[in-house]
């Protein structure tokens, strides 16, 4: 149990018996502004979520979040409140992580963007297994957004994205850049095109993810600077969706080469841009004022030999 004290300029001082948990709930769903949300990643009911909020607000004394229609947002007290649950998590995180380094035990909490975690997390990850076997690895995929705030906010060691990283306390490290191919269904007339430019996909609807995948950001850059503007006709939150409606016939796309080498399917073709081709950085970003144990440490080392094959 840990004891904290608040104190509030409407409330008497009084003593709280907190658990670490409710603490670590509290935050998830700050962060999530859903209490469904929430439940899914912290792998618990609704109803005992719901249920931890209440005793803590019943704790507090003080309702912690406003309850709206499609989301949860903070009060004023529930702010307060966040600013010293983040306090007491680090501290109290960065003391487990010192004591696990001194032990025979690491864990890493690491991060990606899920156009890139399916598709060389399992390889790089069974590679990192074999010279430290006795590092767990716990492993959340979320947006470039999402991983930034949790990384700030020390709930990740690490986390692999792509450039651009806009943050002001953060360090990134560039890996490596990767081609973006075009992908097209197997009789499409670009399939046997001698020559792929953006001028002749402009014409074709594009099958695209959703404005929370940088990704889409880094095509729609790409376009701009041919000055070319695609029509987007669906927007999907999974690369393998975009890879199967693109089967389907729905319209072409832009995928990372990595996808690229684990589709398997005869019914797609991909091709790669003969004048400038489409890129995208990929990076790792941590926080350098949380402890970095040497497994941590261990993992950008073995990240950057890793890329450098």
């Amino acid at each position: 149990m840990l004891a904290m004290r608040y104190t509030h300029s409407t409330i008497p001082p009084m003593p709280y018996d907190i658990e670490f948990q409710q603490l670590e709930q509290f935050v998830t769903v700050a962060r999530t502004k859903s209490i469904t949300n929430a439940a899914k990643e912290l792998n618990i009911s609704q109803s005992a979520l719901s249920r931890a909020i209440q005793k803590l607000e019943d704790q507090t004394g003080q309702p912690l979040f406003e309850r709206k229609p499609r989301e949860v947002v903070l009060t004023d007290l529930g702010e307060l409140f966040l600013d010293g649950a983040k306090k007491i998590m680090k501290v109290t995180d960065d003391t487990f992580s010192e004591l696990s380094e001194a032990g025979k035990h690491g864990r890493i909490r690491l991060g990606a963007i899920p156009t890139i975690a399916p598709y060389f997390l399992p390889t790089f990850l069974t590679q990192f297994a074999k010279e430290h076997p006795d590092v767990s690895v716990v492993v959340q995929e979320d947006t470039t957004e999402n991983l930034i705030r949790r990384c700030n906010d020390g709930e990740l060691d690490l986390a692999i994205m792509v450039f651009p990283i806009i943050t002001k306390y953060l360090e990134s490290e560039a890996l490596f850049d990767e081609e973006l191919l075009l992908v097209v269904p197997d009789k499409h007339p670009l399939s046997k095109k001698k020559e792929i430019t953006a001028e002749s996909v402009v014409e074709y609807p594009f099958v695209m993810l959703d404005e929370a995948h940088c990704l889409s950001d880094n095509i729609e850059t790409y376009c701009r600077q041919q000055f070319l503007r695609p029509v987007s006709v669906e927007r999907l939150s999974q690369l393998t969706t975009v890879q199967e409606l693109v089967a389907l016939g729905h319209g072409v796309s832009i995928v990372p080469e990595m996808a690229h080498r684990l589709d398997e399917s005869e019914r797609r073709v991909y091709r790669s841009f003969d004048q400038e081709k489409p890129t995208r950085t990929v990076a790792m970003l941590w926080n350098p004022y949380r402890y970095q144990s040497k497994w941590v440490q261990s993992m950008r080392e073995h990240l950057r030999q890793h890329y450098a094959k």
